[in-house]
């Protein structure tokens, strides 16, 4: 993967960790268990599945794991949006969340896209 693909592979690594520590309080503070573990699954598994791309076996495959992480990013923007509008975070931690999750929605969306224009002039 190239340079930009690393930009990514980091943003998401510090998604997830703001991700697991918004699981931490929403558990701790807030006693929720439900939406709590939706967004921790969702919110990490797209750094994950960037590192699968990175060990891909071929180009399908790496375009396979950056649309599973760019799927996994759009949810996580869905549970963000329930999380505030259910009052379990304020307007505040939800927007920063949601500005950087919408930063990788954007970079995956882009890879993907020149993933598959490379596929089809092959």
């Amino acid at each position: 993967m190239g340079h930009k693909d690393n930009i990514v592979r980091e943003k998401a690594f510090e998604f997830a960790v703001r991700i697991v520590k918004l699981n931490k309080f929403l558990v701790k503070e807030k006693t929720e268990f439900v939406l709590s573990k939706q967004i921790l699954r969702s919110g990490t598994s797209v750094g994950a599945n960037i590192e699968e791309a990175d060990n891909a076996i071929s180009k399908k495959d790496f375009s396979s794991r950056i649309s599973i992480a760019y799927k996994e990013a759009k949810e996580t923007k869905y549970w963000l949006r329930l999380l505030k509008a259910t009052d379990y975070i304020s307007e505040e931690q939800s927007s920063s969340l949601l500005v950087d999750c919408d930063e990788i929605c954007r970079l995956l969306f882009s890879i993907l896209k020149t993933s598959r224009l490379t596929q089809q002039t092959k």
